[in-house]
């Protein structure tokens, strides 16, 4: 199949670029792993996607990142990045980044650790503001059934019935976190069955939508920058994904405000959260985890396994890459 041409250049030659920018950042995190230096396991991984990112002929602008200029001296919010920054006939791009989702996980060498990208032509990922949100994320097969304002019994009977399941061969993701010990005792009750993360609810939403991962849906109050991430992947998975947001001080609720953000009960779902029509999400492992095997180093090389997926496209691709360190001579005879 010929790759896809668009007038905003945004095809599949360049959303496959972006795998190579996960790789760097997962390699780099992984010679950190187990350390327990999650600060420097980020700075890291940061420091090695956007030096691969400025080497793409674009001009992207990051919308969602480490955070807010003042916090952040590398993928900030409204930073520019790519060779062709500010050229007026660049391809231009917005980029949405995790460059370590997991940090503790990498520091104490746990399983789900990934790096992350999603892109999208200019627009076509929601800026959110860096405050919780609720989520819950499913995959095709429960595609219309969610509803997040319905109890959550209720949604575990509705995704029982789309996988023609007994309720007790549901498994859902939860972040394990205080604010969701009520969840935790009330799916329990229901009869379904819990897996319990320390992080990485990002990745738990990914896996929700990705059929034969053995996860049925993923719910709870995560980041809201995840939350758009995982937009992008549930979008080009066919799955389905409702939020919203979960303000819980009133300096998040101005800084919703200030950006716009004034309907704190709006339910979204994923294409209000990743509207883009050219929409790509990349994800590489650092640890090894449901979805994407761990960064593996061995003698001359090291060994990386990522996911590509390509909405418009229509195009889902698990990559299995080596990079050799070391070239070994070969014999043709």
């Amino acid at each position: 199949m010929r790759p896809r041409e668009q007038e905003d250049g945004m095809n599949l030659n360049l959303g496959l670029q972006f795998v190579y920018v996960t790789e760097q950042a997962a390699i780099a995190a992984a010679r950190t792993m187990g350390q327990g230096n999650r600060k420097h396991s980020d700075h890291v991984a940061v420091e090695a996607m956007r030096a691969r990112m400025d080497t793409l002929q674009m001009d992207a602008t990051i919308v969602i990142g480490e955070g807010e200029r003042d916090k952040a001296p590398m993928l900030y919010e409204g930073e520019k990045v790519g060779a062709l920054k500010d050229q007026p006939d660049a391809i231009k791009v917005s980029i949405a980044v995790d460059p370590l989702e997991g940090t503790n996980l990498c520091a104490t060498g746990s399983a789900n650790a990934i790096a992350v990208l999603a892109a999208s032509e200019m627009g076509g990922l929601l800026q959110a503001p860096d405050v919780y949100m609720e989520k819950i994320v499913v995959g095709p097969t429960a595609r219309g059934k969610i509803d997040i304002e319905a109890p959550i019994e209720e949604n575990i009977k509705r995704i029982a019935r789309a996988f023609e399941r007994d309720i007790a061969e549901i498994t859902l993701v939860v972040l394990e976190r205080d604010r969701h010990e009520d969840l935790i005792s009330r799916i329990r009750k229901a009869g379904a069955r819990i897996k319990l993360i320390t992080d990485g609810d990002l990745s738990a939403g990914i896996a929700a939508a990705v059929r034969g991962t053995g996860v049925h849906g993923a719910v709870g109050i995560g980041g809201s920058p995840e939350g758009v991430i995982t937009a992008a992947a549930v979008r080009c998975l066919g799955g389905d994904m409702q939020a919203r947001f979960h303000p819980t001080e009133p300096w998040q609720e101005k800084r919703m405000s200030d950006l716009g953000f004034t309907d704190f009960n709006k339910v979204y779902d994923a294409e209000e959260l990743a509207p883009g029509k050219n929409l790509f999400f990349c994800a590489t492992g650092v640890t090894s985890g449901d979805l994407l095997q761990g960064v593996r180093f061995f003698g001359g090389g090291v060994r990386t396994s990522s996911i590509f997926m390509s909405y418009a496209d229509r195009i889902i691709r698990f990559i299995d890459s080596v990079y050799q360190e070391e070239r070994v001579p070969v014999s043709l005879r």
